[in-house]
């Protein structure tokens, strides 16, 4: 024979596809390459998007913030680099209606600007409330006008030209506000937007020497002239003496925009990162299912003459013909799919999002390959090794197991790809690393319990049924082995995926409920509490959080004085450089955990701090911290750590005293609760303590809750992909042993045996093992999923203890719906065709 590698490889690819044979195969690629280059897709545009829109969301290409006015010298360097420079200035206010219109008062968070803003993104103009898309406009508000959020309006019952009062002035409402491309986060963006011209802020009387004000210097100009800004900006901060100023960037300015896009990519990653593990499987199964098929006609191959280079050189062509193929499908299915979750997550953006790089094309083609390669050849290239004498004898050139070596090099291979993938080292390595000690630990108990098989089913009192059926699993240790792990990792991923979807994604909502507090109210007095809280009462509102605050700026650290200079990270010296909002009580807050150390009532020179907070600072326990407090120092040991959920919607603090008492320091009170249903209530509320800070987080609340939904949304459409993966896991580990099944079914119905005996045999070793599978993969999912709850995803989760019962009950029913699909023919097909297949 004179057919080349290439040819045969062509004629074996298109003999077998129209066989069927390659079916199983190509799928479990085609699901692992669409899975994980959708997510590619989807974060290729995502970052790329946050980048081109990161100075739009600044209001310029740089910004330098601070809470006093720049120096000249700051506009003036800027001018000199040819870069147009807006000042802004922002802080919170109360905005009145006229007596005459009710009086109402709102907490609102005021920004006067100059012509020119923004210098980055445009702002848009609502025609009315509904209009979330609002006009582009380059103009800013006129002398005598502003323009407010719609939601202000409904708070103080006013309407488009009603006069708003801010301070000394009466300011006419002519527009509403649709967009604010520099709108930021913090406590204050939760209030309605105010935007006045920066000419009427004197007349308001509302800027007064110790007034919290922060300015913000936006720039823009030619990239080259930006980055010499800002090195020297970068400089100038790094000198002595320039306290309160900061450099501001995407990652400082918004962070709710890069915290929930990141928790968004991680849930997508993870489910992705299941579905090529579970295809990896099910190649491996499904590549040893086809060498087994072909070992007798590679046999007469090597009779015919033909080398096993080239018996080699055709199966490598094939597969990787097979392979490229599955893999452009997937990457196109991919490429589609990414649309879905653009979708699903409209909002998270602002804009449209650009095209994505041929970065996750890429890397969607070498999973597939490598796919293949790591999983697939190994048992294949076996074929070319077949002796010719097995046309004669049956017993010799079986398959054995892959090598160490190629099997380990191709495992690590795969691995350290879907480590690429994941974008999360440590998500990764639990994924991976809890499926590679999942599939030891399946192997080694299944082994473990087909050795105790034999001596748990008695011959003699046991049902007929149930002797053969285990006879045939421990007959075969080494498929009984393979059948049961191949199971468990299938169910393994589909346990862990019901987990997910009802646990860890119940924990995430969990984290920020829509019963959350929706109300904060700030600088109550000492004298107020108790007439305060009485109100509150008398409305129904039965659970507040409820603390004493003062402002603190920490100024030595184990007796050294603290300098932001000291800290290379900007988030650092901007801790060391503000006042910390401190507190004190006798217990520890029910939302805070204790990450180390010990919360001790009313211990004397104690201090508890945030772990976040702890480990920016570089603070260990037992490190002695000193606050300046209103002039006075206040000295205190580190003596816990403690884990705060910023995103709870509880009054949270870096830093606080076990102690029930303080009274030497001046305090004012902090309260959250969720708001009754009484009209008016809060209206009511701040007429009667006109002193008060009132914030109303409703909104807040509904848009993180909606943010939550859309990426619930897109994790359970991904989680289809997954599925199908374990699925195909299960029907290819039931179906792997179906031409040793058949013989043993032949030879024991030649011999008497019953097809309703063999039935009930099949069925019973099915669930049998479906049973097993199921225990062992249910007990390995609670453990995995714990291990991303805590480590991965931060959330507190336990799973039921009925999880591994109920996993072995629909492990014994997936196996035997599985195994009917897949074996149904087995009993079917007449014992002479099949003895026929024994003898040739």
């Amino acid at each position: 024979m004179n057919l080349s590698s290439w040819t045969l490889g062509w004629r074996t690819l298109w003999r077998d596809l129209r066989a069927g044979e390659l079916r199983l195969l190509m799928v479990a690629v085609t699901l692992a390459v669409a899975a994980l280059s959708s997510v590619g897709f989807f974060a290729d545009r995502l970052q790329g998007g946050l980048q081109r829109d990161a100075r739009q969301l600044l209001g310029g290409d740089v910004v330098l913030v601070s809470d006093h006015a720049p120096a000249p010298g700051w506009t003036q360097r800027a001018a000199a680099e040819g870069l147009d420079s807006v000042l802004t200035l922002g802080f919170p206010t109360m905005g009145r209606a006229p007596e005459a219109q009710g009086g109402a008062t709102r907490l609102v968070a005021l920004k006067a600007v100059e012509r020119g803003y923004p210098l980055r993104g445009r702002l848009r103009l609502a025609q009315h409330a509904q209009d979330r898309a609002g006009t582009p406009t380059d103009a800013v508000p006129a002398s005598g006008q502003v323009w407010v959020d719609p939601s202000l309006l409904e708070a103080l019952a006013l309407r488009r030209g009603d006069t708003l009062l801010l301070g000394d002035s009466a300011l006419r409402i002519t527009e509403l506000i649709a967009l604010e491309p520099d709108r930021g986060t913090g406590f204050m963006s939760f209030a309605p937007r105010v935007l006045m011209n920066a000419a009427d802020l004197p007349a308001t009387g509302l800027v007064q020497p110790a007034s919290r004000i922060t300015w913000r210097l936006a720039l823009a100009g030619p990239e080259p002239a930006v980055q010499r800004y800002r090195a020297w900006a970068e400089a100038e901060l790094a000198r002595p003496g320039m306290a309160g100023l900061r450099l501001e960037t995407l990652d400082t300015g918004r962070p709710e925009m890069r915290t929930t896009l990141d928790r968004a990519a991680k849930f997508l990653n993870l489910v992705a990162l299941l579905a090529a593990l579970l295809s990896a499987v099910a190649v491996a199964l499904a590549a040893r299912a086809f060498a087994a098929r072909h070992l007798d006609d590679c046999a007469m191959l090597r009779v015919l003459g033909l080398p096993q280079r080239r018996i080699a050189g055709a199966y490598v062509t094939e597969f990787g013909l097979v392979g490229l193929s599955a893999s452009l499908a997937g990457v196109l299915i991919g490429w589609l799919v990414h649309h879905i979750f653009v979708a699903l997550l409209a909002g998270l953006v602002d804009s449209a999002l650009p095209a994505p790089g041929p970065w996750p094309a890429l890397l969607g083609l070498g999973i597939g390959m490598t796919l293949l390669v790591a999983f697939g050849l190994p048992p294949v290239l076996q074929l070319a090794q077949v002796p010719p004498l097995r046309v004669l004898r049956r017993d010799v050139g079986a398959l054995r197991p892959a090598s160490l070596a190629v099997l380990g090099l191709g495992v690590a291979g795969f691995a350290a790809l879907l480590l690429a993938v994941s974008a999360d080292l440590t998500l990764g390595l639990i994924a991976v690393g809890g499926f590679a000690v999942a599939v030891a630990l399946f192997a080694l108990l299944s082994w473990v319990a087909v050795r105790l098989l034999r001596r748990w089913v008695h011959e003699q009192r046991a049902p007929r049924w149930l002797v053969l059926a285990t006879r045939q699993l421990s007959a075969r240790p080494a498929y009984a082995v393979v059948q049961v792990s191949s199971l468990a990792v299938g169910l393994l991923a589909l346990v862990l995926l019901v987990l997910l979807r009802t646990d860890l994604i119940a924990s995430w909502r969990a984290a920020t409920p829509a019963d959350a507090p929706n109300r904060f109210v700030i600088n109550i007095m000492p004298e107020q509490g108790e007439a305060f809280r009485a109100v509150l009462r008398q409305a129904g509102v039965t659970r507040m959080d409820w603390y004493p605050m003062f402002r603190g700026r920490l100024v030595a650290i184990n007796g050294q004085p603290v300098n932001p200079a000291d800290y290379p990270e900007e988030r650092a010296r901007h801790l060391v450089d503000r006042e910390f909002n401190l507190s004190h009580a006798a217990e520890r807050p029910a939302h805070n955990d204790i990450a180390a150390g010990h919360w001790t009532t009313d211990e004397a020179g104690a201090i508890s701090v945030e772990q976040g907070l702890a480990e920016t600072l570089r603070l260990r326990l037992g490190d002695r911290l000193r606050f300046d407090v209103a002039g006075m120092p206040l000295e205190a040991r580190i003596t816990s750590l403690r884990k705060v959920d910023w995103a709870s919607m509880h009054v949270n603090f870096f830093a606080m005293f076990p102690r029930a008492d303080m009274p030497d320091v001046p305090v004012t009170w902090i309260a959250a609760y969720r708001a009754p249903g009484q009209p008016g209530f809060d209206h009511a509320l701040v007429r009667q303590f006109p002193n008060i800070t009132h914030v109303d987080m409703e909104q807040s609340i509904a848009q993180v809750q909606r943010v939550l939904d859309q990426v619930v949304r897109a994790v359970e459409f991904l989680f289809g992909f997954t599925l199908a993966a374990g699925l195909i896991v299960l029907f290819a580990a039931v179906s792997a042993t179906r031409e040793e099944r058949a013989r043993e079914f032949a030879v024991m119905r030649a011999v008497g045996a019953g097809s309703a005996l063999l039935a009930r045999v099949q069925q019973a070793e099915l669930v049998g093992v479906g049973l097993l599978a199921g225990v062992l993969a249910s007990a390995v999912a609670m453990g995995i999923g714990w291990a991303m709850a805590r480590h991965a995803f931060d959330f507190h989760w336990t799973a039921s203890p009925w999880v591994p019962l109920l996993g072995g009950v629909a492990g014994a029913g997936l196996a035997l719906a599985a195994g009917w699909w897949g074996l149904r023919e087995v009993l079917q097909r007449p014992v002479v065709q099949t003895l026929r297949r024994v003898a040739e």
